[in-house]
């Protein structure tokens, strides 16, 4: 399986372009569309929000993951395998927070290059067929690279007090893991203290609250409402939260 992370959205020909790579290098394997709205040319953002999926889907499977401001330049194309799952992307800081809380993990540089390479999409010309090779149990040249502090997204938090995602409900899912929460964690936005409950049947229509998402993240919403619209939220808001 291969699945899809890109800030590309689905206007424009650049998902379908990458999806045509992906058919003819790898007719037989099944792709899946997780994200096309990605925190667009914001890869810390992207980084925690891919983190929070990644586990849904089985070893075995490939991430083809483009979130890349950088294309072209001196950022390393990279391979990330964290727990049997790899990640194929740029090396900007994309795998970070999925290599840092992974038990078994490796990052290599990809050394292969196509005879076509346009200087501004790697995902169609570099990234797809890398990933196609993977998931057809082919062999991709490529280097070791430290797991070290000098990595982008090294000095990146482990939790991110910022909005990384606003769902077309208006939902605002922030970087913060619930587990990383207590009883006692208070969520502000200014001066405005958002309350936890566990689901939006248990507020008033109208009432804005925080709770654990499906996929374990810190998320505010209104019951029956837009947060993002009540609240002034946005990909990149920030949040206080406090321990």
């Amino acid at each position: 399986m291969i699945v899809l992370f890109t800030d590309f959205g689905l206007e424009g020909p650049y998902v379908g372009q990458m999806k045509s790579v992906l058919q003819a290098h790898a007719p037989a394997v099944p792709v899946i569309d997780l994200f096309a709205d990605a925190p667009s040319l914001e890869p810390q953002l992207a980084a925690y929000l891919l983190a929070a999926y990644a586990n849904e889907f089985a070893p075995g499977t490939v991430f083809l993951c483009v979130v890349d401001p950088g294309v072209g330049g001196d950022r390393a194309p990279v391979i990330a395998k964290a727990d049997g799952r790899r990640f194929v992307g740029p090396g900007n800081g994309l795998f970070e927070i999925v290599l840092r809380r992974a038990r078994r993990r490796s990052l290599r540089r990809i050394d292969w290059r196509p005879e076509r390479l346009s200087a501004s999409f790697h995902g169609r010309d570099l990234f797809a067929p890398v990933a196609a090779m993977l998931a057809t149990g082919g062999d991709v040249p490529a280097t070791a690279l430290p797991f070290d502090g000098g990595r982008p997204g090294a000095d990146w938090p482990d939790e991110l007090a910022r909005i990384v995602y606003v769902d077309r409900y208006g939902n605002a899912m922030t970087g913060w893991r619930a587990s990383a929460t207590t009883a006692r964690t208070r969520l502000r936005l200014g001066d405005l203290v958002i309350p936890r409950a566990r689901t939006f049947s248990d507020v008033q229509p109208g009432e804005a609250f925080w709770y654990e998402n499906a996929n374990g993240l810190v998320e505010i919403a209104v019951n029956r409402g837009r947060a993002c619209e009540r609240l002034g939220l946005g990909v990149g808001s920030i949040v206080a939260i406090t321990p």
